[in-house]
Order: structure tokens, then C-alpha cells, then sequence
């Protein structure tokens, strides 16, 4: 009896053994890896979390961003329009955020002598939360057409912008029309400032926003270029004209916008009337490759409002990159074309590449290159 039960024991070992040898099964946390090894035909298969990522997210490739001539814009956005956000420039609502990431910034004069900016992004969808987000002047949709951007701003001078905005039939969202979620008042910034000043774009929602609303994203035939003849990244020149260390583009008595040359990165350090331009959202100065004045006849549009009427046919300027400035001329076709840069003789003018500011100045104003 009692060795029928150690044999009956035995038994049940030996099959106990066996079986854990013939479904050899191994994970190891640490490793995140499973591990099968077969009886007959020895297969060993190891699948990690690196390979599963690896096989189901494919790999970013690159094209040349046309707003920058870097190859640095996720190919994805090829052939998508940018977009061109309309930010208040007044002292008391600074400092601005989310203008940093912006490949090109405009500025030019509005009423009472202060400034607006027009910051251009080139992939709808990475543009970050943008404030404080101001109202339209007629001018700087024409300027966002010439590229066929989607012209963003919350409100409208309620004369000749909305009229421009309806005749040229622009692509735009009014923060003040669409609201919520994609635009908002900004909680904190309504602690301090005016409500002026507190207008944003919750640029995380701007591609479910433009689906939803139907709008066109892919640019019309003749704009999938870049916005100027760029030299090569690999390739920077030198601008054939004076030695510029610092720029100053006097707008107005109150507003002027000042430049100053950094050598060790080869950029021009922007200044708001004296005092650092910062994007609060990152802490950074604005820098930029290249800075370019467009002078031209800005006059008085109506007395009582103090809009503005500003020229966007053609006039001469300011080429400012890699330490120097060269005198340049500009023209723009018409209402639906891009601006174009050209050398002093006429000939056409290749920028570095990189970040662009532009300033619009009335040709009685003063530039002041040092």
C-alpha cells in the first residue's frame, strides 16, 4: 500500500516537471519582455515595447518650412495654410505669449500711435496658446492673403476691415464670433488686466475647430511656396550694405521697436520700446535671422477714430541679417499676392534662413541703423 502511494506521488512530480519544462514561459517585468521557447522546433520570439512603438508610430519626417526656408516642418503640413494671429502690441498688455513660436512676425502702426502684430505660424496644427489676441485692421488681412493664410483676431474696426475681410472673401475667426472652447478670457491675466488685454487662442483646439467649421486648410493653387527666395540653411550670407550691431525702427514718439546683433547666435535681440520683447509662456527675448523694414506712405484714414490708411503696393527698405543691413526694395502685386523682396538695382533679393520680423513704416519716420 504504501509503495503504491509513493509511486502514485512520483507520478504526479514527474508530470508536474515535465509539464513546466514543455510551456517554458518567462516575463520579466523590468525588461517588459515575453519570451516563448517550443518543445520540438526551438523558437524564441522577444517583443518590447520600443518594437511595438517602433512598428505602430511611423517616423516624423521633414520638409522646408516656406516661412523659414529651414528644414525643420513636419511633413505633414505640407501644402497646409498658416496662420496669421493678430496680437496686441500695446504697452499695458504685455508681455504677449505664445509669439515666440511664430516663424514670421509683422508689426506696423495702428491708431493713437501704437503698434499691432501679426504673428504667422506655418502648421495649424502646433500652434500654441496665443494672448493676447486683438481686433482687425484692415491692412494686415491683405498682407495674410498675399500668403493665403487663415487670418485669426477677435473683433474688427467696423468700416473698412469688415469690408476687406467680406470683399476678398479671407478665410478669418473672430475670437469674439466663435468663442469657447477655441478662444477664452484669460483667468489670471483678468486678475491684472483690462479685459482688452486677456483675449486668447487655445491653439490646442484650432485643428478640430477649422474641420468642424468647414474651412478650407489646403492652399490654393501658386501658394505651396516659400514666402521669400531663401539662401541655404547650410548656407548663410552676408548683406551687402553697413555694419549693423542695432536697429531702431521709430514707429512713433512712444513706439519704437529696437534690434541688437548677439554674435554668438548670429540673431537680432528684439526690444519694446526700450525694454525686452518676452514671451511670458517660455521666458525668451524674440530673436530673429533676419529683420526687414517696409517703408511706405501711411496717412491719416479718419480723424475721428485715427485709423490708418497704409500703401501695400511697393517702396524701398531694409534688409538686416548676420550683422550688416543692405537697402532693398519691395512691391507687393496686389491684394492677393505676397510681398516680394528685391535688391537696391532691382534684381532679386535671397534672405537667410530663419526667423523673419517685418516691420510696415511710414516713410516719414525715422530708421536707425548703428
Amino acid at each position: 500500500m504504501k509503495k503504491s502511494f509513493l509511486l502514485f506521488v512520483s507520478s504526479i512530480l514527474f508530470c508536474t516537471i515535465f509539464c513546466s519544462c514543455s510551456n517554458n514561459v518567462t516575463t520579466t517585468d523590468s525588461l517588459n519582455t515575453v519570451t516563448t521557447a517550443a518543445t520540438s522546433n526551438t523558437i524564441s520570439t522577444t517583443v518590447t515595447e520600443a518594437t511595438l512603438a517602433e512598428e505602430s508610430v511611423p517616423p516624423i519626417t521633414t520638409v522646408i518650412n516656406p516661412l523659414t526656408g529651414i528644414n525643420n516642418l513636419d511633413s505633414t503640413a505640407t501644402n497646409k495654410r498658416p496662420i496669421a494671429i493678430m496680437v496686441n502690441n500695446n504697452k499695458q498688455s504685455l508681455p504677449q505669449y505664445g509669439i515666440e513660436a511664430a516663424d514670421i512676425i509683422f508689426e506696423a502702426p495702428v491708431e493713437g500711435g501704437i503698434t499691432r502684430l501679426m504673428a504667422v505660424y506655418p502648421d495649424f496644427n502646433k500652434v500654441p496658446n496665443v494672448c493676447s489676441i486683438r481686433s482687425c485692421r484692415y491692412y494686415y488681412p491683405i498682407i495674410a492673403n498675399g500668403i493665403d493664410a487663415i487670418y485669426i483676431h477677435w473683433g474688427s474696426d467696423k468700416t473698412i476691415a469688415v469690408e476687406t475681410l467680406n470683399r476678398l472673401d479671407i478665410t478669418h475667426l473672430d475670437g469674439g464670433a466663435v468663442g469657447a472652447p477655441m478662444f477664452g478670457r484669460d483667468a489670471e491675466r483678468k486678475k491684472k488686466y483690462d479685459l482688452e488685454h486677456t483675449g486668447y487662442l487655445q491653439g490646442s483646439v484650432l485643428a478640430k475647430g477649422l474641420t468642424a467649421g468647414g474651412y478650407r486648410t489646403e492652399l490654393k493653387e501658386g501658394y505651396n511656396k516659400p514666402i521669400f527666395n531663401f539662401n541655404a540653411e547650410n548656407a548663410p550670407q552676408i548683406p551687402q550694405g553697413t555694419t549693423c550691431t542695432k536697429a531702431i525702427f521709430n514707429f512713433s514718439n512712444a513706439y519704437f521697436s529696437t534690434f541688437t546683433y548677439d554674435e554668438a547666435s548670429k540673431v537680432y535681440k528684439k526690444q519694446h520700446s526700450g525694454t525686452p520683447q518676452i514671451d511670458s509662456s517660455t521666458g525668451n527675448q524674440l530673436s530673429f535671422t533676419n529683420v526687414i523694414a517696409l517703408k511706405t506712405d501711411i496717412t491719416m484714414r479718419d480723424s475721428r477714430n485715427g485709423l490708418l490708411n497704409i500703401a501695400l503696393n511697393s517702396g524701398v527698405g531694409k534688409y538686416i541679417s548676420n550683422g550688416m543691413c543692405e537697402d532693398i526694395k519691395w512691391s507687393k502685386a496686389d491684394e492677393n499676392s505676397p510681398i516680394v523682396l528685391a535688391k537696391a538695382d532691382g534684381t532679386p533679393l535671397s534672405i537667410n534662413a530663419g526667423k523673419s520680423y517685418i516691420g510696415i513704416i511710414g516713410n516719414d519716420k525715422l530708421v536707425s541703423i548703428q
